[in-house]
């Protein structure tokens, strides 16, 4: 029997290992209609033997006419190629910088990354974090400041003398949990480029370790209470931070996603509550914290993982200020947190839960934001919501509220998952980053992947269908979904939708429904969306986390890669390839809108310091070359 190693596998990988999905259900696979609402997915989506009858944007995108020259002005590049070598590539005009590696100093005084020893117990906690994520920037009396997430670390890399990189000891421990988490930095451009600015007052890491205050309906409540916080309103560290977010008022969203790989159990004895099974906590860990840090061994602190899986709200102009886990915004494991303000001025918060088969939410505040005036209530008091998409174009946010669930308040905010469950959301293939349209009244998810559909249940037992929102079984490509809330309002409870695009793979796939929507070809092709944002003119970025095998299935897809889509016309284009084996994930831009800042994740490829040399999470800032504006 082969030795998996643990090390390399996927959290999806993971979660299946440490949980096993049920056997096969026996659904009858009738496949409904996607409905476009503004027609340019052709009408009905047919899948299996039948065609996608996706023909209007072809027809479109074929035109040599006025209109279809029009919207290809909208995309300021050349569309590059797929690429399937160790570096970033970005189109003909544009140029990429390194801004921040992992490893690499925040202040003058601590070394720069050593390969051969890792970072020291001493600095992790003083250089940029491992594996970059979400980021947002901040204009704070004139200075540039990013905040941006650091989701995990590669033990083996950051432990190279250690056998698989499993912790020897409590410091090795420390290591690990202040290479994670957040890095805050003032950066700004200069003679040679963008360039963190080493010791500015702006810069702090906030790790595993880090002092947070818990609020909302659950501060408080006997689920979150330990030995070391008996008030149940005081906790240590942010975990698995992915996507991310940005206030009104100018703080920063930080997300917690796979949190149930930090904790475990040293008594193999130790009956697991039966909470945990939904949210994938097991006796076996990623990082044998629980070893050496009594915190996250379960058996002798059951309520520490309770306390983990928030959005926690951080002040970026503020390095004293104490990061703040909002549970008003549920317990899952959160992808980002998309923010706009209603019609009324109340405060919507959009949020994907990435796993297969979970769901999408909203929050939508009680008070109204007013520039200036105090915001510290607006994300605890407020109702959660969770989606339900009707295979007729249709859905709504059904509440969850105590008289909807049967739960109390602390519990909906604490088993958000098992609330969902309770009023029948919609199962789906992989929520995870939301983006709102800056220039109109709609928004986007990327609905990853999700090979469980049609023939697994939900870590829940819900049932996972075909059809609707989630058209494809086994579905290895992903879709992006819209949706537009009636009466042009975030805050209704009633919406529209349809699919910008699904991913596929037409040179692969012809004439089914896995070569993808109508505005996929040969030419744009990709798998897996994951990272969204729109930029100020209303252009869609999408970023991919998927299989860059180049193989099979993904043959012509090449390395991960960045797109640009236009929600008018559904035209995307390649605008960004990753190095083999890293996932493009965050992105944001400088104040004047002539940098775009991205970040690139667990390369495998020697990147960015070339052949020889360690790969190293980056940031990496791009520029036109006539410093013209990118976004």
């Amino acid at each position: 029997m082969t030795e998996i190693d643990k090390n390399k596998l996927s959290w999806d990988e993971w979660d299946e290992l440490q949980n096993p999905p049920p056997a096969e259900t026996d659904f009858d696979r009738v496949i409904e209609a996607a409905i476009s609402r503004r027609g340019f997915l052709g009408g009905v989506l047919a899948i299996g033997s039948a065609a996608a009858a996706m023909g209007t944007l072809g027809s479109l995108m074929n035109s040599t006419s006025a209109q279809a020259q029009e919207a290809a002005s909208r995309f300021p590049f050349k569309p590059i190629p797929i690429a399937t070598d160790g570096t970033v590539h970005v189109p003909e005009g544009y140029s990429w910088k390194p801004l921040a590696k992992w490893g690499q100093p925040l202040f003058s005084n601590v070394p720069d990354l050593d390969p051969a020893n890792g970072v020291s117990v001493e600095n992790a906690d003083k250089v940029f974090g491992e594996n970059t994520d979400g980021m947002e920037l901040f204009v704070v009396g004139g200075h540039q400041v990013i905040a941006v997430n650091h989701e995990y670390v590669n033990n083996e890399t950051n432990l190279p003398n250690n056998e698989k990189g499993m912790p020897k000891s409590a410091d090795d421990v420390k290591i690990l949990q202040n290479l994670q988490g957040v890095t805050v930095m003032e950066v700004a451009e200069g003679e040679n480029g963008w360039e963190i600015v080493l010791d500015s007052p702006f810069n702090r890491r906030i790790t595993h370790l880090t002092p947070m205050k818990i609020s909302g309906p659950a501060a408080g409540s006997d689920l979150l209470k330990t030995e070391a916080d008996p008030s149940g309103t005081d906790c240590l560290g942010t975990f698995n931070n992915c996507g991310a977010g940005r206030t009104p008022w100018g703080t920063y969203l930080t997300c917690e996603e796979n949190f149930n790989g930090y904790f475990g159990s040293t008594d193999p004895n130790f009956a697991m509550p039966d909470d945990f099974k939904r949210y994938g906590i097991a006796a076996e860990t990623r990082y044998g914290y629980e070893a050496f840090d009594p915190r996250f061994d379960v058996s002798k602190n059951p309520n520490e993982p309770r306390r983990a899986g928030y959005v926690v709200e951080i002040d970026p102009s503020d390095a004293s200020s104490t990061p703040v886990k909002r549970t008003a915004l549920g317990r899952i494991k959160h992808e980002n947190a998309a923010v706009v303000i209603a019609r009324d001025g109340r405060v919507v918060v959009y949020m994907g839960d990435d796993e297969r088969g979970e769901f999408l939410y909203k929050y939508v505040s009680n008070g109204i934001y007013v520039p200036g005036g105090n915001t510290s209530k607006l994300l605890d008091e407020g109702t959660l919501y969770v989606a339900r998409f009707s295979d007729d174009g249709n859905g709504e946010w059904l509440a969850l509220t105590p008289e909807t669930t049967g739960m109390k308040m602390d519990e909906i905010c604490v088993f958000t998952r098992q609330a969902a469950s309770k009023v029948g959301a919609t199962t789906m293939d992989r929520p995870e980053w939301v983006a709102i349209n800056p220039v109109a009244i709609e928004a986007y998810c990327a609905l990853t992947n999700n090979t469980n559909r049609g023939v697994k249940k939900n870590a829940g037992g819900d049932e996972m269908p075909v059809g609707g929102v989630n058209p494809r079984e086994k579905n290895e490509y992903g879709q992006i979904v819209r949706w537009y809330p009636d009466n042009d309002d975030h805050a209704d409870g009633k919406f529209k939708w349809d699919l910008f695009v699904m991913a596929g793979n037409p040179d692969v796939h012809r004439g089914d429904a896995y070569a993808g929507s109508s505005n996929i070809n040969s030419g744009n092709m990709f798998n897996s969306p994951d990272g969204m944002m729109f930029d100020s003119t209303g252009l869609l970025w999408i970023q991919t986390d998927g299989e860059d095998t180049n193989e099979g299935e993904f043959l012509g897809q090449g390395n991960n890669q960045m797109l640009a889509g236009d929600p008018a016309t559904g035209r995307i284009e390649r605008f960004l390839t990753s190095p083999k084996g890293a996932e493009v994930t965050g992105m944001t831009w400088s104040a004047d809108k002539r940098t775009m800042f991205v970040g690139i994740q667990h390369p495998d490829a020697p990147f960015p310091d070339g052949d020889g040399k360690l790969p190293r999470s980056t940031v990496i800032a791009i520029k036109r070359d006539n410093n013209a504006l990118i976004g």
